[in-house]
């Protein structure tokens, strides 16, 4: 709970009015990284991609911001923390499709010529964000309670192996479910194609979070420093 009260001033009229202090910290706008990420993510997975023999979706090159944006709230603020901030992208997410069917659903002007397209390409989202949703719960939550788990035991020590170790856990959790539920929609259809689909998804992502390990410890140590973080 915020130690912070409300500050006060006064009107033209010298009424007393009151606002409440927006508190320095680096949490919402980590959050926002974290939430908006996975949002524009659910609209690029809607479109399959074949990069020669690899299948994979359109969000393959965004969605590893996600989890370094997970990995840097579980490591400097906990579990419940970001806990909080994977509701707040479930809600938003849900926000999100309402408002895509909504917007489907009203008549298009007389002018505007590209409502066929707009259904099919929004339409599926709320498919796509069922297996999203499925994976991004389970997957960040697998990520986060990894790493927190293990700072327990190991303190402050060894950051670059929690980081690996909840990596490969949450990912291996988020890829398996997302592909399960999504694999029909992007025209995936036999074992092989999924297999490759899940194998792909799950290699590209790890490897790309372990290559940008050394910025993730560097933003994490900023985050500690500018949240003038001081470990028992």
């Amino acid at each position: 709970m915020s130690t912070q009260s409300a500050t006060a001033t006064t009107n033209n009229r010298g009424e007393s009015i009151r606002f409440i202090p927006v508190q320095s910290t680096l949490y919402p706008w980590l959050v926002t990284v974290f939430v908006v990420t996975f949002l524009i993510s659910n609209i690029n997975a809607s479109k399959g991609v074949q990069l020669g023999p690899l299948i994979t979706d359109g969000a393959f090159f965004l969605f590893p911001l996600a989890y370094i944006a997970g990995d840097v709230l579980a490591e400097c603020y906990g579990f419940k923390s970001t806990r909080r901030a994977i509701i707040i992208g479930f809600v938003m997410a849900l926000l999100m499709t309402l408002s895509f069917y909504i917007a489907i659903w009203l008549p298009a002007a007389d002018f505007y010529e590209g409502q066929e397209a707009f259904a099919a390409t929004l339409g599926l989202v709320p498919q796509i964000l069922l297996a999203s949703l499925a994976g991004y719960v389970a997957g960040q939550l697998l990520n986060a309670w990894t790493l927190v788990q293990l700072k327990k035991r190991a303190g402050e020590n060894r950051l670059k192996t929690r980081l690996v170790l909840s990596t490969v856990v949450g990912e291996f959790g988020d890829t398996l479910l997302f592909c399960a539920i999504a694999a029909p929609v992007i025209g995936v259809e036999t074992v092989g194609q999924f297999v490759n689909y899940v194998t792909v998804g799950f290699v590209w992502k790890t490897a790309i979070e372990v290559i940008l390990l050394p910025v993730t410890t560097k933003v994490i140590a900023w985050v500690k420093r500018r949240e003038d973080y001081a470990p028992a």
